[in-house]
């Protein structure tokens, strides 16, 4: 009978294999873990820092730093992260040298909202999120009646100015009024100018842009008290 030497070769490797992945999986699955890095994505926003971020990865009520990597469980620690109010995605892994990473995108606010003596931020996704003790951003400050129900509309009218090089400078605020319309106040200038709804919200803000210009080579601009933009393709006026 001739022995088939390839055959017998190809199972003795394969099982080769096979012994060498389970005796690492084994040895891989006894190291603890040495070490926790956490990794903030680029942007200006600093509500967090690693140790607020470390005091989230938890499992059975301590740091997951010395457990073992086989109890670890990355799925809950991942959701645990992404839970709290700053962040805004999370994503948490373990390396084979025994290093626990998350890397975590904060959120980016676009407003701030002040009423009924209760502060919070509107971000990018808009949604709320609380204020934070570390870092107070620079964004458009709303006030007056605003009601939670009001989060799209104030993100719609944050985004629209923030995504505009001139109005993001001049525009600093805005007051709600009980007609649910929006009073602006800006940087430069005393002047009120009164938006009204959001309906044909880039129309009126063009509008505006026009009138500045136009008031800023002419120097009048300091004679008008009021700028009522409520009328989609006219600024009307009010002198001092």
């Amino acid at each position: 009978m001739k022995i088939n030497w390839k055959y017998i070769k190809g199972i003795l490797l394969f099982a080769l294999i096979v012994f060498l992945y389970g005796f690492s999986h084994v040895r891989n699955s006894k190291q603890k873990v040495r070490k926790i890095e956490v990794e903030f994505e680029a942007g200006n926003n600093l509500f967090m820092d690693i140790q607020m971020v470390n005091k989230l990865l938890i499992q059975n009520k301590e740091t997951v730093k010395n457990q073992t990597k086989s109890v670890i469980d990355l799925h809950k620690l991942e959701s645990h992260v992404r839970a709290h109010p700053m962040v805004e995605n999370a994503t948490v892994f373990l390396t084979i040298d025994g290093v626990l990473k998350a890397k975590v995108k904060q959120r980016t606010p676009v407003a701030r909202v002040y009423a009924n003596g209760d502060s919070y931020y509107i971000d990018r996704q808009a949604k709320t999120m609380p204020l934070s003790k570390k870092y107070a951003a620079r964004v458009l400050l709303i006030s007056g009646n605003v009601e939670a129900k009001d989060s799209i509309e104030i993100y719609k009218l944050a985004t629209t100015i923030l995504n505009d090089a001139f109005l993001k400078k001049q525009i600093i605020g805005a007051v709600k009024t009980p007609k649910n319309e929006f009073v602006l106040s800006t940087r430069v200038g005393e002047q009120k100018i009164i938006l009204g709804n959001l309906e044909n919200l880039s129309q009126k803000l063009k509008n505006l842009k026009a009138f500045y210009k136009k008031t800023v080579v002419d120097k009048t601009i300091d004679k008008y008290r009021a700028i009522n933009l409520k009328y989609t393709n006219q600024v009307v006026c009010t002198k001092k």
